[in-house]
């Protein structure tokens, strides 16, 4: 399969207790669960637009996420589903947003490239590769100059390394020292190319022509991500930005729909042998957890998910009126300015 020719540095993942492991677990199953409705939901026309899944990356969304506090904040990508997820926001209202209902996040607006929630720090998702980044650098800045104590995270795909946003992005954090973390979901494919034919580089030597430290890890082993994600956000919060780059696979499309003739089919077929929530399941029970609680979990979330499609499907469309909300904000001219 195409992907960075480096390895995962080798962590050992082994501090994380199982309650906390339990609680990764959940948040992988909840994203899993979601874009696997998503996708049949998409399928059958219930879903307006085009949606970009996340399947197989889960551990990436779950172990960055997850390390972030209340006061941090994230720009995530049009795969980013399980950014938002993992943050919590409300199923119910992340469901309507999709299906572009009127009780939606944005008011069904924004639909699957563009869920935002900045009560929760979610700054949005976008559907031009790499635009995220200047916008998590923006609020890196705000935090810094605000003195909030927080971090600002961009999520990005390998398509974005050749992207000038992230190379002016990095100039910029690593001259002004900004609280930052460059997240990294290095999956191997550009859209419809490998990555290895569109960068020339890799990303580590990038970082370091800017003097910013760089990670690499094993994405599709949740507590590792969890573990390094917790390192380098901390990192960052005083001593400038970073870089984690997470090694992941991509199981679907570049979009939903698209057939992938471009891939090998041995590469598709072996995806599941990696599966982070597999791997997740395995460790669970290594350390003790019963089969049954594993199961729970699982009926647990998929009641979750029907109550929140239940509620989605009850719900409004929006009105023609609500296109032209929001769009400009109100101002009253003084006479003589």
């Amino acid at each position: 399969m195409p992907s960075s020719a480096a390895q995962a540095d080798s962590i050992p993942a082994n501090s994380i207790p199982t309650d906390r492991r339990l609680a990764l677990h959940r948040t992988m199953q909840t994203i899993r669960a979601t874009e696997t409705t998503l996708s049949r939901l998409f399928a059958d026309g219930e879903i307006p637009g085009f949606i970009h899944l996340s399947v197989g990356q889960e551990a990436v969304a779950a172990g960055v996420v997850g390390a972030l506090g209340p006061q941090d904040s994230f720009a995530t990508t049009h795969r980013g589903h399980g950014h938002v997820l993992a943050r919590g926001v409300r199923l119910d209202l992340f469901f309507k947003e999709i299906m572009g209902r009127a009780g939606g996040i944005c008011g069904g607006r924004g639909g699957s490239m563009h869920v935002a929630d900045l009560s929760l720090g979610v700054l949005g998702a976008n559907g031009i590769v790499g635009a995220g980044l200047p916008l998590a650098t923006g609020s890196a800045l705000a935090h810094q100059t605000r003195r909030t104590g927080g971090v600002a995270v961009a999520f990005f795909g390998d398509g974005a390394m050749a992207e000038g946003a992230l190379h002016e992005c990095l100039n910029m954090a690593a001259l002004w020292k900004l609280p930052m973390v460059f997240v990294c979901e290095n999956n191997g494919w550009s859209e419809f190319s490998p990555t290895s034919t569109q960068f020339a580089a890799t990303l580590d030597k990038l970082g370091a022509a800017f003097g910013v430290p760089h990670r690499r890890v094993d994405g599709n082993d949740v507590a590792a991500v969890a573990e390094a994600a917790a390192e380098v956000v901390e990192a960052a919060r005083g001593g400038g930005p970073r870089i984690l780059e997470c090694l992941t696979t991509r199981w679907h499309g570049h979009f939903e729909g698209d057939p992938q003739r471009y891939r090998n089919a041995d590469e598709i077929a072996g995806l599941p042998q990696n599966d982070p929530l597999r791997r997740s399941a395995e460790a669970l029970l290594a350390a003790g957890v019963e089969e049954s609680a594993l199961a729970a979990l699982v009926d647990a979330v998929d009641a979750d998910i029907r109550d929140a499609l239940e509620a989605a499907r009850a719900d409004a469309l929006p009105d023609v009126d609500a296109a032209f909300r929001d769009v400009y904000t109100p101002t009253t001219l003084t006479a003589g300015a």
